[in-house]
């Protein structure tokens, strides 16, 4: 079996999401190729290249390619197709977004979202909010899978897969790029922080985030948020972890003033690590806690950080 494993990248680095999707697809068995499509990213098809276990790297440069369009990766890995097994990307929003397109195109049933691969045609999934694992078999003659990363662990980089320039089709033209409102912030990205720092209802309001955001500094870790507290308005819709938001998991995840709904803790209960700072002694965050400390977050966040500085 050979697979096809799009990388996930910004036509200058390669996501480190596509380390993590590498050891999935290499566990299948057989050949592992990786497709760099993007415009003038023929520096992440050499980064591309250094992964351990890839035995190719394709890469397809245009200027419709450079956003990664549903429709315009579709059309490039349809075709290709003919000489795979298996396509798959990781569960990002732009895995999300153009892999479904490529399983209808294929008719067949995408597997989402996987966390463990059994055999070639058999894979687990998270189900009911991370409460139950799917086992999934597929009988399909071509797989369409998207990979939850944070379930495996990143790739090496001491590979030299050759590299190959291949042709991009012809732009299809249908959907067009505009543009996006990304935040700055010199704090890791969340999804890849090895400490994330998460604010929920409990903060009461948004600039109580400031506390979180002052230890994070400390810690250089990342700043996250339950949906009760986005929902509330107190942070952007970009920090929320849960089931609706994005899934981590850090080295160490620290909840504070988070309850623990079964929708939050499934953004974040593989964590190596799990802090947490309630007054609520019955908060179910603490079943799943390693660490708990039943405080006043108004008390017990300005302490923490008082012993930080003084570390």
């Amino acid at each position: 079996m050979t697979v096809l494993l799009v990388a996930e990248h910004d036509n200058n680095e390669l996501n480190p999401a596509t380390h993590k999707a590498l050891s999935a697809a290499s566990q299948i068995g057989g050949g592992v190729h990786i497709l760099v499509a993007g415009d003038q990213c023929s520096g992440v098809g050499e980064q591309a290249a250094k992964l351990d276990g890839v035995d190719k790297v394709l890469v397809a440069e245009a200027p419709h390619l450079a956003n990664q369009l549903a429709e315009e990766m579709a059309a490039l890995i349809h075709p290709l197709m003919n000489d795979y097994d298996a396509v798959m990307a990781a569960a990002t929003t732009n895995g999300k977004n153009f892999m479904p397109r490529i399983a209808a195109m294929l008719d067949v049933a995408q597997i989402s979202e996987i966390t463990s691969v059994v055999s070639a045609n058999s894979f687990e999934r998270p189900i009911y909010a991370g409460n139950a694992i799917q086992t999934v078999e597929s009988g399909d003659s071509k797989l369409v899978i998207t990979v939850r990363t944070t379930a495996f662990e990143a790739a090496g980089e001491s590979g030299s897969a050759a590299v190959e320039n291949i042709n991009a089709p012809d732009a299809v033209g249908i959907s067009t790029y505009v543009g996006e409102e990304l935040s700055q912030s010199d704090r890791p990205e969340l999804t890849s922080a090895k400490i994330v720092i998460s604010g929920g209802r409990g903060m009461q309001s948004g600039d109580n985030f400031k506390m979180l955001e002052s230890l994070a500094d400390k810690l250089g870790a990342a700043v996250g948020a339950s949906r009760a507290a986005v929902d509330a308005g107190f942070v952007p819709n970009e920090y929320q972890v849960g089931q609706t938001g994005k899934v981590v998991a850090p080295e160490l995840y620290i909840a504070v003033g988070i309850s623990g709904a079964i929708q939050h803790l499934a953004g974040m209960k593989d964590s190596k690590v799990i802090v947490a700072i309630n007054k609520d002694e019955e908060a179910p965050i603490f079943q799943v806690a390693d660490y708990g400390l039943v405080a006043d977050l108004f008390d017990a966040v300005p302490e923490l950080e008082k012993l930080l500085e003084g570390s």
